[in-house]
């Protein structure tokens, strides 16, 4: 793995808040939950929704596109869809659920740091 990379200064984000952030072409999502902060890919792992502009509830992300909900701190698949029935059923065959990237992060003198 890379080195720790600057990408936000803490004060950038309050807490409850979302922030997109592009280091060298990979477009990051960053949240604030309180005074932690947690880093994952921006885009959703269902069908590719902008996560910066889905609602965060804990440390839980809703995509914006069909509700897919992944819990920020590891990764885990919450819900992979608001879809029921044969919908559902056919989605999870041709696009099985699978968890969104998150990344270690540090904070060092008012910087977040994401290692990438």
């Amino acid at each position: 793995m890379d080195d720790f990379v600057t990408v936000a200064g803490v004060d950038d984000l309050e807490s409850g808040e979302l922030k997109k952030v592009v280091h060298e072409g990979k477009v990051l999502l960053l949240a604030r939950v309180g005074d932690n902060y947690y880093c994952a890919d921006n885009r959703c792992p269902h069908l590719g929704g902008d996560l910066s502009q889905g609602d965060l509830e804990g440390t839980i992300i809703k995509c914006p596109l069909h509700k897919s909900q992944f819990d920020l701190k590891d990764g885990k698949v919450i819900r992979w869809t608001n879809w029921s029935g044969i919908k559902l059923a056919l989605s999870k065959i041709f696009r099985p659920p699978r968890e969104m990237e998150t990344y270690p992060l540090k904070i060092e003198e008012g910087k977040i740091m994401v290692q990438i």
